[in-house]
């Protein structure tokens, strides 16, 4: 990694680095950085980041250790919810209750009483309703691709998983434009506090880039936007002739999304054993990537088990020559769980495995038993660097924190509390780390010339820290602070000088 002692800013771009550039240029703006650290900007490669900042302001239930203590949290939220509205929130998974229990809408109800109340799995794929939100569907519940829970009478146990818990969501719960657009102007000035200048969102099917437009005819957007669409629109976008890449500097239309199948925590990954949810097949994802390279858009698709991982690749392996041909950049979102035989795939296809590595240490326990005998092929990212991938990283926020230097620290260390690293082999340099974080995401979005590196150029979009991450042992990167960040040649969180 080069390292240079000075950097010379001009307007939005870097001028130069050590030497006689930093004295040359007219600017009477000097900083002096005390010994702290210069990196590129941070990048998130998969956010939801309407849906994290909204739920800022959601009941939290990460972190609850039982269904009495996840209870607990709702009961008390829901003495403060007014009549007539819902009661909104997410990140229980009960896969990490203590004793195991599934939940249901009596438990809910003891709490809740006649307020409707919803609340999203630490996922996003499962969805656990109380019995006043459920009198809201009148019973229309199933929907193709989608799981609703019955209990031994056969009647709806309160949980609805992958598209029938999306479906509900979509008619009953999504919040207000407005609602949405304040929240992202609070998410914004959290993620410039932890560094971040890109991300690349993933809440297209939400109507996201109406969001990012009213933030920029505001002129309030503080990081640089590559944003998702539904595959569902790649006809349109064919037919009316508008190929990937539409925008401006900071926001611009880049990608569609696509689900191959569910997750581990609400138990529908897709498995080499055949459990778990079919979303897409091999042959639907091959003609939709084929589509999508008519029309000039890149795929990028979820596939969480090794069986949706394995029809991923081949379906882009068959696709190959026309997504290619086109200079097309195709992902596989977090790629957790792979056969031996299908980790060096990604490097010979071309094809980026986009993962989270906080993930891996958040979902240690229940990979351990829900994937026990395998997790040796989970979340193998050593394993993906070594084969040759470029691997990009991201939080996959919500459900984890868009919190990059907390990212970095789970690659590297595999562990972000007291216990040891899981799977110890799978560990990454801080090199690679900040790599995955930087570099790589700007080349997916197509931004490789004009971002992830600080020379002559390149936009000066930075992040100042208080110490090198790179020339400190590993055990200490939790130490490490954000000091302030830079958007093309602008301090978006907290300007100089500093004490």
């Amino acid at each position: 990694m080069a390292v240079a002692h000075a950097l010379a800013i001009a307007g939005d771009r870097v001028a130069g680095g050590v030497g006689t550039h930093e004295t040359a240029l007219p600017s009477p703006d000097r900083v002096d950085l005390g010994g702290r650290c210069v990196l590129p900007g941070f990048s998130d490669a998969h956010v939801h980041f309407p849906t994290w900042a909204l739920a800022q302001r959601e009941v939290r239930l990460e972190g609850s250790a039982s269904l009495e203590e996840a209870l607990s949290v709702v009961g008390e939220a829901a003495r403060s919810i007014s009549t007539g509205r819902w009661l909104r929130g997410r990140g229980w998974r009960s896969g990490d209750w203590s004793p195991p229990v599934e939940p249901t809408r009596q438990a809910l109800d003891e709490v809740t009483g006649d307020t409707p109340a919803a609340l999203m799995a630490r996922d996003y794929h499962s969805l656990w309703l109380n019995s006043a939100a459920l009198t809201q569907s009148d019973g229309d519940l199933q929907v193709e691709g989608g799981v609703v829970e019955l209990d031994e009478r056969g009647e709806p146990t309160g949980v609805l998983r992958e598209e029938a818990a999306w479906r509900f969501r979509d008619r009953y719960l999504l919040a207000s434009d407005d609602e949405f657009v304040d929240a992202m102007r609070d998410g914004l000035k959290l993620a410039a506090a932890r560094g971040v200048t890109a991300v690349h969102d993933k809440d297209g099917w939400l109507g996201a880039p109406r969001f990012w437009q009213r933030l920029a005819d505001e002129n309030a957007l503080t990081l640089r936007v590559w944003q998702s669409l539904p595959h569902e629109h790649v006809d349109r976008l064919e037919e009316i002739g508008l190929q990937s890449g539409l925008g401006d500097d900071l926001l611009r239309i880049g990608y569609l999304k696509v689900f191959m199948d569910g997750t581990l925590g609400s138990q529908t990954a897709r498995l080499m054993d055949g459990s778990g949810v079919k979303i897409t097949g091999r042959e639907e994802l091959a003609e939709i990537v084929r589509a999508g390279a008519r029309a000039g858009w890149p795929v990028a698709v979820h596939a969480i088990g090794d069986l949706a991982n394995r029809e991923a690749l081949d379906a882009f392996e068959d696709t190959r020559e026309e997504w290619a041909s086109r200079d097309l950049r195709p992902r596989i979102e977090h790629a957790q769980l792979l056969t031996p035989e299908d980790i060096p795939r990604f490097a010979e296809l071309g094809v980026v495995p986009s993962v989270q590595f906080s993930h891996a240490p958040s979902d240690r326990d229940i990979a351990d038993r829900i994937w026990a005998g395998s997790t040796d092929r989970a979340y193998a990212y050593r394993s993906l660097l070594d084969s040759g991938a470029r691997l990009a990283n991201g939080s996959d926020a919500p459900i984890e924190e868009l919190e990059p230097l907390a990212g970095i620290r789970a690659g590297v260390l595999r562990t972000l509390d007291e216990r040891g690293p899981w799977h110890p082999e799978q560990t990454i340099t801080v090199e690679q780390a900040l790599a995955s974080t930087i570099l790589n995401p700007a080349w997916l979005a197509r931004d490789e010339r004009r971002r992830g590196k600080l020379i002559p150029g390149y936009l000066a979009d930075l992040v100042v820290l208080d110490r090198d991450p790179v020339a400190i042992p590993p055990q200490e990167l939790s130490e490490v602070q954000v000091v302030a960040t830079m958007l093309g040649g602008r301090w978006v969180h907290n300007p100089p000088p500093w004490d």
